[in-house]
C-alpha cells in the first residue's frame, strides 16, 4: 500500500509520471538494480521516474511525505547521546559478514533499537552489537553497515529520507523563485546564448587551434576559427521601485547584485523607474530628483545594440499608465508613461519584461489590466528559473 500510496504522491506533486514508467520501475527492482535499502530504491526510482533535474524537488518532496513514517521517533536520551560524543575511527572489518548481519527491514531496525534502548548502559564503541561509533553495528553513527539508523552524529552513506527532506534541488525547480545564484548562472548562459547566436557573423582565427590541426596534418595548414572570447553583451537593466514593488524589493537586490559582479558583459547600466517609465529614469532605487536623468538622453546616449530588461509588478491604476509624471516629485513631462515605454521598446527591440509575480495570477491579480496593457507592448515572463530562461532566449532571438 505505501508503495502504491508513492505513485500517488508523485503525481499529485506534479510530476508526470506513466504507468508505463511505473511497470518499468517495477521490472528494475526485480531484476535487483537497487541495493535492498530505502536509499537504493530512492535511487533507482528517481533515476527512472523523474526526466529533468527540474523535478528532483518534486520526486524528493512525494518521497518523503510517502515514507517519513518509516523513520524512528522514539527519544534518544541525553545519556545515551554522551555516549557517542566520542568517536573512534572505523576498524577493519569483513564487509560481506557486516552486510549479511546488518540486512535488516525498517521495522526490524526499529524493533532492534528499542531493545538496545533498554539494555544499553555503558559507552561501546567499535562493535557490532551496540549502539555505537566506528563499528559494523547498525545502529550508531560513524560506522558501516548495509541498512541502519543513524543516532546522532553527521551522516556519511545518506539514510534516503534525510537525502530527501534535505531538498537539495530546490533550486533547479522552474517554478521556483530566482535567487543570486541563480540570476548569475542565468545571465551567464545570456552571453552563452548570445555568443552561439552571433557565432556565424563573428568568427575569428584561433591561432593555438590552428597549429594543433595543421601539426596533426603533417603541416598541411588547416585553419580553425572560434567565436571570440571578448564580452559583446550590452544590458540595459530597468527596476521599478516602490510601492507596490515593495514586497519584491529583495528580490530586485538580489538581480541587481548578481548583474553588477558580472564579468561577461561590455556594458551594464542600471536604472530605476515608478510603476512605469517617465520623462525621467532615477540612479537610485529611492527615485529622486536630485539623482534623475531624462530618459530621451538614455536612448540618444545608448544605442540600438543594447538589449533592455525592464524589471516590475506592471500592477498600477490604468490611468497612471497615462501621466506625465510617475507620482514622483518632479515637474510633468510631455509624453505620458505609456508612450515612453513604447519609445524605449521601439529603440531596443531585443527587450523583455520580468515580473515578479507568478504568471498564473497575471489575470487575477488587482493590476491585471495594466499587465494585459503593458504585454502589448513587450514580452512579459515571471522570474522563475523556467520564465527567466525563456526570456532571455527571447532576447537574443534575431528579430
Amino acid at each position: 500500500m505505501l508503495f502504491l500510496n508513492f505513485f500517488y504522491a508523485l503525481r499529485a506533486n506534479g510530476l508526470k509520471v506513466s504507468l508505463q514508467e511505473w511497470l518499468e520501475l517495477l521490472q528494475a527492482l526485480s531484476l535487483g538494480l537497487a541495493e535492498p535499502t530505502l536509499l537504493g530504491f530512492y535511487q533507482l526510482s528517481r533515476c527512472v521516474l523523474v526526466k529533468s533535474e527540474a523535478d528532483y524537488d518534486r520526486f524528493d518532496q512525494a518521497f518523503a511525505a510517502t515514507f517519513e513514517s518509516l523513520e524512528h521517533t522514539d527519544p534518544i536520551t541525553q545519556e545515551l547521546l554522551r555516549y557517542l560524543e566520542h568517536t573512534v575511527e572505523q576498524q577493519p572489518y569483513d564487509k560481506d559478514e557486516a552486510d549479511r548481519r546488518t540486512n535488516l527491514t525498517p521495522q526490524q531496525l526499529f524493533e532492534l533499537l528499542e531493545r538496545r534502548l533498554q539494555e544499553q548502559d555503558d559507552v561501546h564503541n567499535g562493535g557490532t552489537k551496540w549502539i555505537g561509533t566506528g563499528g559494523t553495528s547498525p545502529l550508531g553513527h560513524s560506522g558501516y553497515s548495509l541498512t541502519g539508523i543513524r543516532v546522532a552524529g553527521e551522516g556519511q552513506r545518506n539514510a534516503a529520507i534525510q537525502v530527501a527532506t534535505q531538498r537539495k534541488f530546490r533550486d533547479f525547480r522552474e517554478d521556483a523563485t530566482v535567487g543570486v545564484r541563480q540570476y548569475q548562472m542565468a545571465l551567464r548562459r545570456l552571453r552563452q546564448m548570445s555568443s552561439r547566436q552571433d557565432a556565424a557573423a563573428q568568427l575569428e582565427l584561433d591561432l593555438d587551434g590552428t597549429i594543433a590541426k595543421t601539426s596533426e596534418n603533417a603541416g598541411r595548414l588547416e585553419l580553425v576559427m572560434a567565436p571570440p572570447r571578448k564580452n559583446a553583451i550590452k544590458l540595459l537593466l530597468l527596476f521599478d521601485s516602490g510601492g507596490s514593488m515593495t514586497p519584491y524589493a529583495q528580490m530586485c537586490a538580489k538581480l541587481f547584485q548578481a548583474a553588477s559582479k558580472a564579468n561577461h558583459f561590455k556594458d551594464l547600466q542600471v536604472y530605476y523607474f515608478h510603476n512605469c517609465p517617465y520623462h525621467l529614469l532615477y540612479k537610485t532605487p529611492e527615485c529622486v530628483y536630485s539623482q534623475s536623468v531624462e530618459t530621451q538622453r538614455v536612448l540618444d546616449r545608448y544605442a540600438p545594440e543594447y538589449k533592455l530588461i525592464l524589471v516590475g509588478d506592471a500592477s498600477m491604476a490604468l490611468w497612471e499608465m497615462r501621466y506625465y509624471a510617475g507620482g514622483r516629485a518632479s515637474r510633468p513631462g510631455d509624453l505620458p508613461g505609456l508612450m515612453w515605454l513604447h519609445k524605449l521598446v521601439s529603440r531596443y527591440s531585443h527587450s523583455i519584461w520580468l515580473n515578479p509575480i507568478p504568471e498564473r495570477y497575471w489575470g487575477v491579480t488587482k493590476g491585471r489590466d495594466s499587465i494585459l496593457r503593458i504585454q502589448s507592448e513587450v514580452s512579459m515572463y515571471p522570474l522563475s528559473l523556467e520564465g527567466l530562461e525563456r526570456g532571455l532566449k527571447s532576447l537574443i532571438a534575431r528579430r
